[in-house]
């Protein structure tokens, strides 16, 4: 079985979307799906047709009840042949204080220990997380290996990936385990010149990162969705569908998203680097030697020298040329001590050479 978090903290960029139709489209493939309502707004339970209001019980008594778990194929409702809604409610949003008094491991593994019951049902779990990094998108990343990031083509959007890719990192070492995050482009208008420009940009920035699918801006997922049905059961020759279907062929040929890193024939080696400063309180390093997400995979010192702390980064990396760039207390920086350097888009990078 395999899970998938739909996560990112911005909202309007597609998440629902995203869940709802590419739930109907691997669905229609013969997949039997589960889409995992993690928003109190159960935008996603009502995009399947299933009316929260009219349910006695959703995803707040799986989650916030002890021994909950174990009711979550009671909870579970039938939203077409092959794919099945786990439904959210307003009251999910009180979980957060319904659980304040129980230590945080126990907090976020409450979804993780629910699909543990599950199993053998599904062929795919697709979480749709509410817009924050809170207690919900903490347990969908702990239940998850995957995680999809749909990424609207705009500028400001792109620094808040980068920000979430940020958080996901500190998020993978809280969480012990490797998630393989991809981007994926939504509500691209390709008759825009700006929106052309944009989708370069992302493709630039995060590379092999990003899904080969681009989802197209296209008036009928909003039809589909006031209808209560994905794109496939309402307009199957519409841009949406067609976009859909083949992120569902994507999806399905990957077997597992890969986290975007190049593929290299050589043996590792270890890879010193250190960063120098008297003011900063955490220094993360990014490249795409690790999918940009801030020390995965990197293992750090910080020693003093008498009032300079200084941060070293052990990597593992191949043979081969990496771009890379520090992140200095959420903010990103090139590598001061590195006068090698190359753009990507507008924006320029430290670049590490590895022989």
């Amino acid at each position: 079985m395999r899970v998938i978090a739909i996560v990112n903290q911005k909202g309007g960029c597609g998440k629902t979307t995203t869940a709802v139709n590419l739930a109907g489209c691997l669905a229609a493939d013969g997949g039997r799906v589960l889409v995992v309502d993690l928003d109190p707004q159960a935008h996603s339970t009502l995009g399947l047709g299933i009316d929260p209001e009219a349910l006695d019980e959703n995803l707040y008594e799986v989650l916030a009840e002890p021994g909950g778990e174990a009711r979550l194929a009671d909870v579970i409702v039938t939203a077409s042949e092959n794919l099945d809604v786990a439904p959210s409610g307003i009251v999910l949003s009180a979980l957060e204080q319904k659980l304040a008094a129980l230590p945080v491991e126990a907090r976020t593994e409450r979804v993780a220990a629910a699909l543990e019951q599950v199993g053998d049902a599904y062929d795919y779990v697709l979480i749709d997380c509410p817009p924050n990094v809170g207690l919900l998108t903490f347990n969908a990343l702990r239940a998850a290996g995957e995680v999809i990031v749909p990424l609207e083509t705009s500028p400001f959007a792109i620094h808040g990936v980068e920000k979430l890719l940020e958080t996901i990192g500190l998020l993978v070492e809280r969480v012990g385990h490797e998630l393989a995050v991809r981007v994926l482009p939504t509500l691209y208008d390709g008759r825009t010149r700006y929106a052309r420009e944009t989708l370069a940009r992302i493709r630039e920035r995060f590379k092999d990162m990003c899904f080969d699918t681009v989802i197209r801006a296209n008036v009928k997922l909003r039809e589909a969705a006031a209808r209560g049905v994905p794109i496939t059961a309402w307009a199957r020759s519409a841009n949406g569908a067609i976009d859909y279907g083949a992120l569902a062929v994507e999806v399905e040929a990957l077997g597992l998203l890969a986290p975007g890193l190049a593929p290299r024939d050589e043996v590792p080696r270890e890879v010193v680097v250190q960063f120098r400063d008297d003011a900063a309180s955490d220094v993360r390093i990014a490249g795409d030697f690790n999918g940009w997400i801030p020390d995965k995979g990197v293992r750090s010192l910080i020693e003093s020298e008498g009032d300079t702390r200084v941060w070293t980064k052990i990597l593992q990396l191949s043979p081969g040329t990496y771009q890379y760039r520090y992140v200095v207390d959420g903010e990103w920086r090139e590598d001061p001590d590195n006068p090698q350097g190359a753009f990507s888009g507008a924006i320029r990078n430290s670049l590490l050479v590895v022989r």
